[in-house]
């Protein structure tokens, strides 16, 4: 049984942090469209049965009419692949959602939060669907699989193992339990992260973010293809693949500003770094800087295309232990500063806090 594995597509998404430069949001929308037409023509060329779609196809927030009727559209040319949704938290199954109140084409199936079961010759495709924005729970503990001589698939968005407060507030899910359970494969969505093929036989699959949405998701993405096949022995022989689609990678470059008197030269130091034509680059200022760093002001003196965005982490090149010795203003306030650095009991957000109010406060000393 050949499948497509896909999820966190986020069509539409605002890409409000992606970048300070103008027009990058839509671009990468422009990508989007690009990289699913991909998935789809991979299918028809190679006569995929199932396309499974692992939530946050879309944002709930942010979609239009025009984007509903672009996917359609192209699950319209894959009419022979059976296509199966479960809604995410980013586009659950609520009640003016796309889901709910959108004619999709004959060969889409989009499952709702109680857990249903479709039953196909070969196959048996188990799903569940967010209802809200959050969920607690998809009852998958009580599924019990009553035909094992058939493949037997679970889509499902949630949290796989999920240790935070946060990450339980998106159906968290126990590898373990899943485990037990006896699935086939079990096509997971919600983290953006790859992960396949770090055991032997792994069914349980993240194929990650289709396209990335930023810095925090680096390296490739794409989809997982896949063959699923059940021995004489009952025991499923699995077959994966993943197949890279985002023509654009995320990549993060330090650059150490403490060698630089001036910002014309850290400019110059930025402008000669070379770079792949197929990156998109975050530029990291660090070290202890001589001088005030404006980003936007380097935004406008900065050649290369391929760095959209800068985050500055640098600090003010100074010796407080020496400061605290001087016999003025700035050296009692020096000292002070240097007495709440030294209490053991700061968390590293708190001295952080700490760094950036000593900087604000020589900076009004001076």
């Amino acid at each position: 049984m050949k499948f497509v594995h896909i999820a966190d597509m986020h069509f539409d998404s605002p890409f409000v942090n992606l970048s300070d430069k103008d027009s990058l949001g839509d671009l990468r929308r422009l990508e989007q469209r690009k990289v699913f037409k991909k998935v789809i023509e991979y299918i028809k060329e190679n006569d995929i049965e199932y396309l499974f779609i692992s939530g946050d196809l879309y944002e709930q927030k942010y979609v239009k009419r025009s984007t509903i009727d672009y996917i359609n559209n192209l699950f319209k040319e894959i009419p022979n692949t059976k296509v199966f949704i479960a809604p995410g938290n980013h586009d659950p199954y609520i009640k003016n959602s796309y889901y709910n109140k959108f004619m999709w084409n004959d060969n889409v199936k989009i499952f709702k939060s109680e857990i249903e079961k479709v039953e196909l010759k070969d196959i048996n495709v188990y799903g569940h669907g967010f209802d809200e924005f959050y969920c607690e729970g998809s009852d998958i503990e009580n599924v019990i699989i009553d035909d094992k001589s058939k493949l037997n698939v679970l889509l499902i968005h949630g949290s796989l193992d999920a240790s935070t407060t946060e990450e339980k507030q998106y159906n968290p899910l126990s590898r373990k339990m899943l485990k037990e359970k006896g699935f086939d494969y079990i096509a997971l969505g919600h983290i953006h992260k790859l992960d396949y093929n770090q055991e032997e036989n792994q069914n349980i699959v993240y194929p990650g973010s289709l396209v990335s949405l930023g810095f925090d998701e680096l390296g490739k993405h794409g989809m997982i293809v896949g063959n699923l096949e059940k021995g004489n022995t009952e025991k499923t022989n699995i077959d994966l693949e993943f197949i890279p689609l985002d023509e654009t990678q995320f990549k993060l470059k330090d650059v150490d500003v403490t060698p630089f008197v001036s910002k014309e030269e850290l400019i110059e130091a930025i402008n000669e770094l070379e770079f792949s034509d197929d990156c998109f680059i975050e530029i990291i200022l660090v070290g202890k800087r001589n001088f005030e760093i404006n980003r936007y002001e380097l935004y406008k003196l900065i050649s290369n295309d391929s760095i959209i965005k800068i985050k500055d982490k640098t600090k003010i090149n100074y010796d407080l232990n020496k400061l605290a010795n001087e016999n003025t203003l700035k050296g009692l306030f020096a000292k002070e500063m240097l007495q709440k650095l030294k209490n053991e009991e700061w968390s590293d957000d708190e001295k952080d806090i700490i760094e950036k109010a000593i900087e604000i406060g020589f900076d009004a000393l001076e």
